[in-house]
């Protein structure tokens, strides 16, 4: 027998209620359940960052973090940070400065870098190595996505951003 529980969260901003087994990956309910597929699944235990959602704000795993747990809190995936027509900034900036190649890791490193400037404007290169650590990409060698943050911090810098 499954022990479910009823849950209710913020998704996107769109409030969600459901019930759902106590095992329950977030990953898993916003995948598959939920059809959310802009979140990647791959190393299954906190190591890549290619499943990085925002939980209140904060990038989390959601490979390793259990739908129970978000019960009366704030998710946020890769759909959520994009606008109804086009891309966000920090996605148009993955885009301007070659901060892609095949794509898999993108939306993890995207939820991570949106957290990363809305904590901190204007990131040391310690700081936004730390924040990055956590993300792994096997394509870029780097250098293209902390040019792209880099020019994501100055660009705040120029608007006066906090």
């Amino acid at each position: 027998m499954t022990y479910v529980l009823p849950i209710s969260f913020s998704l996107n901003g769109q409030v969600v209620a459901l019930e759902v087994p106590v095992h329950t990956l977030l990953i898993d309910l916003v995948r598959d359940r939920l059809g959310l597929k802009g979140t990647k699944r791959s190393c299954d235990m906190e190591v890549c960052g290619a499943c990085t959602m925002l939980l209140d704000g904060e990038p989390i795993s959601s490979c390793t973090t259990l739908a129970v747990d978000v019960d009366q809190r704030e998710v946020t995936t890769i759909e959520g940070v994009t606008p109804p027509v086009g891309l966000s900034r920090v996605q148009k900036a993955f885009v301007l400065h070659g901060g892609l190649q095949c794509g898999f890791c993108t939306p993890g490193f995207i939820m991570a870098v949106t957290a990363l400037l809305k904590a901190t404007p204007h990131p040391t290169d310690e700081e936004i190595r730390h924040y990055l650590h956590g993300n792994l990409c096997r394509c870029t060698g780097y250098v293209k996505i902390f040019e792209t943050v880099k020019s994501l911090a100055a660009e705040n810098a120029s608007e006066g951003a906090p």
